[in-house]
């Protein structure tokens, strides 16, 4: 079954181009009087300016309540009074079990007519179920908030020592009956979005926090948005609430939002997964190293500490399983040390039979130069972790041949960039290599993961190369 609403929102967010979300906050201090009946007139009138540029409005249940019988009758006129074919997200934080739960869905969908929900993931999915159970609605669950004390409870170590609401975006994506879940995630932190992004690829946010409490604007677009493009949501209240002019807020917000979205080139999700997977691994690391190749360099990469991280190595393997896929090869050849571990998870993923290159000839035994079983004339792809200037993967490719084996493809996780490619092809191979080195530092900068100088510095070096 298709998911209805979220097929409505993004049939919105390309009807008008917009990934603004308009808040409809009637705080108090807003209103003409403390009464139900300012409280519709405010929203009504920010409907009326903002509905050309919004892609969704979200009333916050919250205000209307406190008024009252007619304030809650006021919350459902508002959200009658919006147009057709612009979804309502009903701002209300539920999350209760049993008949609390199938009363409060009652309540949100079928007395108020919202479209989706705010939701607390913490009594976990039976909580939820009377919210998902509905395919033509959407569930927003609490993910990583805006709220200053959030880290009390959201950022806590669990799993791996992974951060609880990350825990939180991998489990509810288990939840839908409908592939109808969303998640909330603040805009003021967009490292955390971009972790929860990678461990959500395909999810729509909610991101509130921009404007009033502080949130960068850009720097949370380039950690959330989806490969599309879409799959965010801008939510925006007192910006747009509190201008002399709604409708020119709401239009220069929606700009603002596109601008960002086209000088955007949004990054694939796996290369966000995995530039978090290495940083959190202590793969990387900023300063003033020497290479293998005589070079200095501003970073290093240290890809054998992945065998202490399960989920970063797997993460990686992950990675190389669909090029490898559209390779004919008989068997996996890893280069020691790093491409080890490597090589390994991505045979047992792949069930491919691995070999590898002594680094010195045995002098007892067998002797062998390369361990592992394999036949004369098979033919063998070279897996590694990374390629600089290609000398080593010759290297090794010469001990493999002289074994009997045949080598056409290399891939690694990671070209630095500085001629590899031309070097191995002259020499009659193919490279393949799934991230740059230059992609990875774009991915942590728009992580807010590295500071400024480490990407000038590692930009100058990569450009001098």
């Amino acid at each position: 079954m298709k998911n209805l609403f979220f097929t409505r929102l993004a049939a919105r967010a390309e009807e008008c181009n917009s990934l603004l979300c308009v808040g409809l906050d009637p705080h108090p201090d807003l209103l003409a009087e403390p009464t139900a009946a300012a409280a519709q007139a405010f929203c009504l009138k920010l409907i009326d300016a903002c509905a050309p540029h919004a892609c969704a409005f979200k009333p916050n249940s919250a205000f209307f309540e406190a008024l009252g019988p007619a304030g809650i009758e006021a919350l459902a006129n508002v959200i009658a009074a919006v147009p057709d074919g612009i979804p309502v997200i009903l701002d209300a934080k539920r999350g209760d079990i049993a008949s609390t739960a199938v009363a409060y869905a009652r309540a949100a969908y079928d007395v108020m007519g919202a479209d989706a929900i705010t939701a607390s993931p913490y009594l976990g999915r039976d909580s939820l179920i009377p919210f998902l159970e509905r395919p033509e609605r959407g569930v927003f669950i609490l993910c990583k908030t805006s709220n200053p004390g959030a880290d009390e409870l959201q950022s806590l170590p669990v799993r791996e020592g992974e951060p609880f609401y990350l825990q939180v975006a991998r489990q509810v994506q288990t939840w839908p009956l409908y592939n109808n879940v969303g998640l909330v995630v603040g805009a003021t932190h967009p490292g955390a979005l971009a972790q929860v992004r990678a461990v959500a690829p395909g999810l729509w946010f909610l991101a509130p926090g921009v404007g009033a409490q502080g949130g960068n604007l850009d720097a949370a677009l380039a950690a959330g948005l989806r490969d599309d493009g879409l799959g965010m949501l801008v939510a925006v209240s007192r910006s747009i609430a509190q201008a002399n002019n709604p409708a020119g807020a709401a239009a220069n917000l929606k700009d603002a939002i596109n601008k960002a979205r086209r000088q955007l080139a949004p990054l694939p999700c796996r290369t966000r997964e995995i530039a978090a997977a290495l940083l959190k691994s202590n793969c990387v690391r900023f300063g003033a190293f020497s290479l293998k190749s005589g070079q200095a360099s501003p970073i290093y990469l240290d890809l054998r500490r992945l065998v202490s991280h399960p989920r970063a190595l797997q993460t990686v393997a992950n990675a190389f399983l669909p090029v490898l896929r559209q390779l004919e090869f008989d068997r996996l050849a890893a280069i020691p040390y790093a491409a080890l571990p490597i090589g390994t998870a991505i045979a047992l993923a792949g069930n491919w039979p691995l070999v590898y290159p002594r680094r010195e000839s045995k002098a007892y035994g067998t002797k062998s130069a390369v361990e592992g079983d394999f036949g004369p004339g098979e033919t063998a792809v070279l897996i590694d972790d990374l390629v600089t200037t290609g000398g080593s993967k010759l290297e090794t490719i010469e001990k493999l041949t002289a074994a009997g084996l045949k080598v056409r493809d290399i891939v690694v996780l990671i070209d630095r960039g500085q001629g590899a490619t031309r070097v191995l092809a002259e020499a009659g191979y193919r490279l393949r290599a799934l991230l740059t080195l230059r992609q990875l530092v774009d991915a942590w900068q728009a992580a807010g993961a590295i500071s400024d100088q480490q990407v000038a510095e590692v930009t100058r070096y990569l450009n001098a190369a």
